[in-house]
């Protein structure tokens, strides 16, 4: 027992500093514009792999989903809100303090899973569909920093690279916990560190953002 807190901790902190990771590791890329179909579609697969704080959220939504009774309605809300988000982006229409809601989205959800409480299917639908437009509005970043490069067959292409990679993940990570874990109740022990370290790295990342608030507040009334 004591060998398997060691390594959930181990894990923790293993997370936690690829969460501190440089920006760059967002653009799967390496910064060349996208201009292409295929582009696009790659660099929608790499961004919710390589951002590891969308990473850890869907990972969260599929194993917070399995628990609701209607895992692929609950986790399809959160995919269709996304895609929203990241759609408006690319128009243009960007949603407030999205790096705050991304910490607090983390931070929420796996406090959910960690306490053990499964997500009534209306729940699930209204958080993951609310977070999923903060999340998707991020992912949007990269289609309205190459406005002038880009048409209609990349943006396709990353809306479908994101959607896929994504359902793909949740999917996975709700398998896992089925199957592996053998959960059949979120009062599981391995669902429930899993949120905690979800919940870990949403606290990390709000209260980073917290301190960013307060510099910013410092340096503007100096």
């Amino acid at each position: 027992m004591r060998k398997f807190l060691t390594v959930n901790a181990g894990a923790l902190a293993a997370s936690l500093a690829l969460v501190a990771a440089p920006a760059q590791a967002h653009h799967p890329l390496a910064g060349m514009p996208m201009e292409t179909f295929a582009h696009g579609v790659l660099s929608g697969i790499g961004h919710p792999i390589l951002g590891f704080d969308h990473l850890f959220f869907i990972l969260a939504v599929g194993i917070a989903a399995l628990f609701t009774g209607r895992a692929l309605m609950a986790t399809g809300s959160y995919i269709a809100a996304m895609l929203l988000g990241c759609l408006l982006m690319s128009l243009g229409v960007a949603l407030p303090a999205k790096e705050i809601v991304i910490g607090l989205s983390l931070l929420v959800v796996g406090s959910v899973i960690l306490s053990g409480r499964a997500l009534g299917l209306g729940w699930a639908v209204a958080l993951f569909a609310g977070f999923g437009l903060f999340h998707g509005s991020a992912f949007g970043d990269s289609i309205a920093a190459q406005e002038s490069a880009m048409g209609l067959p990349v943006l396709l292409g990353y809306l479908l690279g994101l959607g896929l990679t994504q359902f793909a993940i949740a999917s996975s990570a709700g398998w896992v916990a089925r199957r592996q874990w053998h959960a059949t109740e979120a009062t599981a022990t391995q669902v429930r560190l899993a949120g905690a370290m979800v919940a870990g790295i949403g606290f990390f990342l709000t209260l980073e953002n917290a301190e960013g608030m307060v510099f910013d507040m410092l340096a503007w009334t100096a």
